[in-house]
């Protein structure tokens, strides 16, 4: 398993938590959850994108 995806979703989840916590304590509740829901999204994208790679992977491997 890449460590860099790893980090790369650590990365994420911080930026997105920060600006949870600042948008939340302006009051702008409702652009810190389209802010959580974007970074899932991308998280989800990130690792939607490895999985397919693994079974590309697989299929070459086996070939089929």
């Amino acid at each position: 398993m890449e460590l860099e995806l790893i980090f790369r979703l650590a990365a994420l989840g911080i930026v997105v938590a920060v600006l949870n916590i600042l948008l939340a304590r302006a009051g702008r509740e409702e652009q810190a959850l389209m802010v959580t829901i974007a970074g899932l999204v991308i998280a989800l994208v990130m690792v939607v994108q490895e999985i397919s790679e693994f079974f590309s992977l697989t299929r070459r491997l086996f070939g089929f």
